[in-house]
């Protein structure tokens, strides 16, 4: 999308925020998997490399998260944030042409 329009309608922070959520749902799936897969490992070796993948699943996960919370655009301890955050990106997706 052309930068100007992007900036004109908002969309230049809503994308980064929709990225990036979306690489924190992936990351949050990718902690679930790695935790399971931990439970289910067949031997030591295997099961020290998925605790391996599943730390670094996890440093990840908060890497994305600090990164949300730090440009304002996720606010997991502010519920009335977070909320009006939701309605505001809501309000944009809807103005936006079809």
């Amino acid at each position: 999308m052309n930068t100007i329009i992007e900036n004109l309608t908002g969309m230049n922070v809503l994308t980064d925020q929709v990225i990036a959520m979306d690489f924190l749902i992936a990351a949050k799936s990718g902690v679930r998997n790695y935790a399971a897969a931990v439970t289910e490992a067949g031997t030591p070796e295997v099961k020290a490399i998925l605790i391996k993948q599943l730390d670094e699943a996890i440093d990840t996960h908060e890497q994305i998260l600090a990164y949300m919370i730090d440009n304002g655009l996720y606010h997991p301890w502010n519920p009335q944030e977070q909320a009006r955050l939701n309605l505001q990106n809501i309000d944009t997706a809807l103005k936006l042409p079809n």
